[in-house]
């Protein structure tokens, strides 16, 4: 097995393999099992008593899963990770460990869609309270900040603002007041974030995207990167799980426990196994999206049909120094441009010969989607500018294919504009 000092490619192809032994794989095999059996009644008390080690049911764990979390947990060299079943789920479960009526989130305004109405429709029901804040603007951070508030939250790059917070300048303030930091590093992923150096307490994903690369499955994850101390954490049910596990382990226990295991939202080992196998080539595969990407942007910044480019590799872009500082050279595999109108954003995805226009991105083909009729459709002309979404704008996750190709097939489209 690797080592944490181990390099990334080493780690995300030799971490969590558990492969079948005796008939010779040299893959992890997919326990397509509901429930574990056991020889004795006393060794399944044992298991349900945590006295231990083993797998129940798979609503709470399943080998499969297992050997996946192990390699999650690897490749960003954390303590511990839970695999589940979409990037929701995870956040949801993040939620549902830390917080209780009353309290306080404070998250930065530029989120994906799903995130905002997570936190804004159904976290209100529960009489918790976030608080949007701008990132960019000294001080907001500070202001929005006290004794209610149990994480504080952003996107390693917003989607599809494509904003790119200087993470460890808010970890510092994080920290210093005692509270966790939540990053979501979709976008991201732990080829280019290191979540050791930025300061981040837990790293969500919505492995369905660049950690599963092929538009085949959905899953999420989150992973504790060890860095808080849980045990000063103002939680009954964590002060507990102290006591049980050791406060290292007591957010993971607490979230596994209580409610992964209440709400059934662990990953299947199916999208498990696939996922898995995903992290094996997500260096490689990132590498590319990225200078794919880069290039792309580069064209269509020069071509006289786009109004405007976003791309946090461009020179152009506000937070171009940011990135290049925490991220560079690889800046991620999205980007968005303007056309002026919607008409002409229709017109141009309409024109596309390659990318599949639909509600996902991280896969190996290009995709492209018109946020504002789409993902933003019901959300308020407030959260809309927050989020970077115009009328105009054109969101392309950009793929894997021959880079001269898509700039091709861009430049026709936008030619016949």
């Amino acid at each position: 097995m690797p080592a944490q000092q181990d390099g990334f490619a080493t780690r995300a192809v030799h971490s969590g393999s558990r492969p079948g032994r005796a008939q010779g794989a040299t893959t992890t095999p997919i326990y397509a099992s509901a429930g574990f059996a056991y020889e004795t009644a006393a060794e399944l008390e044992d298991v349900f008593a945590g006295h231990k080690p083993g797998h129940i049911y798979s609503r709470i764990s399943n080998p499969t899963v297992a050997a996946y979390e192990e390699r999650l947990a690897a490749v960003e060299k954390g303590r511990g990770a839970i695999a589940t079943a979409s990037g929701m789920a995870a956040l949801a479960t993040v939620i549902m460990t830390l917080t209780r009526a009353g309290d306080r989130i404070v998250s930065n305004a530029s989120l994906f869609g799903g995130t905002r109405r997570l936190f804004t429709a159904l976290m209100s029901r529960y009489e918790l309270e976030v608080v949007y804040i701008d990132l960019d603007r000294e001080g907001s951070l500070e202001a929005a900040l006290n004794d209610r508030t149990r994480f504080v939250y952003l996107e390693s790059i917003g989607n599809p603002k494509l904003d790119v917070p200087d993470i460890p300048t808010v970890a510092e303030t994080v920290q210093a007041a005692g509270i966790p930091l939540v990053v979501d590093s979709t976008l991201t992923t732990p080829f280019m974030l290191d979540a050791h150096k930025v300061g981040a307490d837990l790293i969500l994903h919505s492995t369905t995207k660049f950690i599963s690369g092929h538009g085949n499955s959905i899953g999420g994850a989150l992973i504790d990167i060890g860095r808080f101390n849980w045990g000063e954490f103002p939680d009954p049910d964590l002060a507990e799980a102290s006591s049980l596990v050791g406060k290292e382990l007591s957010f993971l226990y607490t979230a596994r426990q209580l409610v992964v295991q209440s709400l059934g939202n662990l990953a299947s080992a199916f999208d498990a196994y696939l996922q898995s196998m995903g992290i094996e080539t997500l260096g490689l595969r990132m590498e590319r999206h990225c200078s794919n990407a880069l290039s792309l942007a580069r064209a269509l910044e020069n071509h006289p049909a786009v109004a405007a480019v976003n791309y946090p590799g461009l020179a152009s872009s506000p937070w171009h120094e940011t990135a290049e500082r925490l991220y560079g050279p690889h800046y991620g595999a999205l980007l968005s441009l303007r056309l002026g109108t919607r008409k002409r954003a229709f017109e141009l995805i309409n024109g596309l010969r390659l990318p599949k226009q639909l509600a996902n991105l991280g896969d190996c083909k290009t995709l492209v989607i018109h946020p504002g009729s789409t993902i933003y459709h019901d959300h308020s002309a407030e959260v809309l500018e927050a989020s970077g979404v115009y009328d105009d704008l054109v969101r392309v996750s950009v793929g894997i294919e021959t880079v001269d190709d898509l700039i091709a097939d861009f430049t026709q489209a936008l030619d016949r504009l």
